[in-house]
Formats: structure tokens, sequence, C-alpha cells
């Protein structure tokens, strides 16, 4: 089998083949994202604990975290899905993925290490390779680099060089700056006083809601009093027949 190992730290990556099964047979099992020592995968690993990030089987088909299966499986993916990429939109497709159970038929192995031991392990963790990507959002430049919170993370952004001499840097994401902060009291204002007025014409509402009723009732009470009733009807006397 073989194993790609990769130091999110130093950035450095080296691939490693391991013949004997007996070796790695304790992988077995084992699910994407989970941890193991590394002097399963020899003794010049001791100290190191590697995490399992994917892999590939003797196909090519690529491990996709979440399907509980030691093989292979069809799933209907459509735009947001990992291990497709859509061509038009709307489009949605059966494809064939492996399950994240390492099995016998996995073939190529991701492993990144969480955890370093006593001795460096030669092209990965005694090299240095500079960062060409770095994060773009604000909070993750603050994790990277362990920064607090009066500290401007744009001085902090990653910048490459391109062909014709000249820098670029990424647009940073959810930045916290101080016209985004006015913005936001100014927001909140609106907010409020659009509160504050719909209340303000409820109560308005209301009051003259309970006025109208009480001269409805005012008025439905004086017209009770001055209603003239009707003259009792007299009977007429009844005339005698002639004898």
């Amino acid at each position: 089998m073989k194993f790609n190992i990769s130091d999110p730290l130093n950035g450095g990556q080296k691939s490693i083949v391991i013949d004997d099964e007996n070796q790695y047979r304790a992988l077995f099992e084992k699910r994407m994202g989970n941890e193991f020592p590394g002097e399963i995968l020899g003794a010049q690993y001791a100290g190191y604990v590697f995490k399992i990030t994917g892999g590939n089987d003797k196909q090519g088909f690529s491990m996709k975290q979440g399907i509980l299966k030691a093989g292979r499986v069809r799933l209907l993916m459509k735009k947001g899905h990992k291990c497709f990429r859509p061509r038009r939109d709307g489009e949605r497709k059966r494809k064939s993925v492996r399950g994240c159970i390492v099995g016998k038929d996995i073939c190529v192995l991701a492993l990144s290490i969480v955890k370093h031991g006593d001795q460096d392990i030669v092209g990965i963790t005694d090299v240095k390779r500079p960062r060409k990507l770095g994060p773009k959002r604000a909070s993750k430049i603050k994790r990277l680099y362990k920064l607090e919170s009066k500290d401007d993370p744009r001085k902090f952004v990653v910048r490459r060089t391109c062909k014709n001499g000249k820098t670029k840097a990424p647009k940073i994401q959810r930045l916290v700056t101080k016209s985004r902060i006015r913005r936001k009291k100014v927001l909140r204002k609106m907010k409020e006083a659009s509160w504050e007025k719909t209340h303000h014409d409820l109560a308005e509402y209301k009051k003259l809601l309970a006025e109208r009723r009480k001269h409805h009732a005012k008025d439905t009470k004086s017209e009770a009093k001055t209603e003239v009733k009707p003259p009792a009807k007299t009977e007429k006397p009844t005339k005698k027949p002639k004898a």
C-alpha cells in the first residue's frame, strides 16, 4: 500500500510504499478522521500520530466521508457534494465512490501528521516550504498566526509573486473594520427607530380605537333614551247590527 504523508506545519510531503500487509493490517476497519500511532508503519515513526484524511481504491475511486461501508457505492450527487463537479446548472449525476472505512482494496492512503515525534522524517519534517496560498478568512488568519483582537490581519496575508514580478494577495473575508462597525451601528439605530415607530403607532391606534368605541357606546345610549314609543292602538267600537 502507498502512503502519502504530509505535514501541515512545514508543508512537507512524501510518499512511502509498504508491501508487507501484516505491517499495516492494524489500519483495517479504521475510518477517515481516525488517528493512530506511527509505530504501526515502522519504528522510524515512533512518537508520531497520523490522521487518515482520504485515499483511493485499486480502481481509482476516492474515499468519501460519511459512507460507512468498506466498499463502493453509487450516489446521486448534485452541486455542493464532494467528488462531483457539475458541468451545467441543476445537473445531478449518479457516481461511484468508495466508503470511508479502510479495507484491503485500498491502494493509496493519505495521512496527515497530528503530533510530531522525537526524530525528523527525511523529506517531510526536516523541510520548510513556503506557503503558496494562505487563509482568506480573518478569523483563520488570526488563528494561524495567534494574533490578538488588536492586531490587523491585513498585515499577515500570504502574498505570492507573479511571473511579471508583482505580488498578489487575496481579499480578506469577514474583516471587521471601523467602517464596518459604524455601518452596523447605523443599521442598528435604524432598526431601533423602526421598532419604536411601530410601537408608537400601535399605541396611538389602540388609543384612537378605544375613544371611538367609547363615543359609539355613548351615542347608542342617548339614542335609546330619546327614542319615542309609538301610541298604543285603541280598538274601534263595533257597530251593532240593525234589527
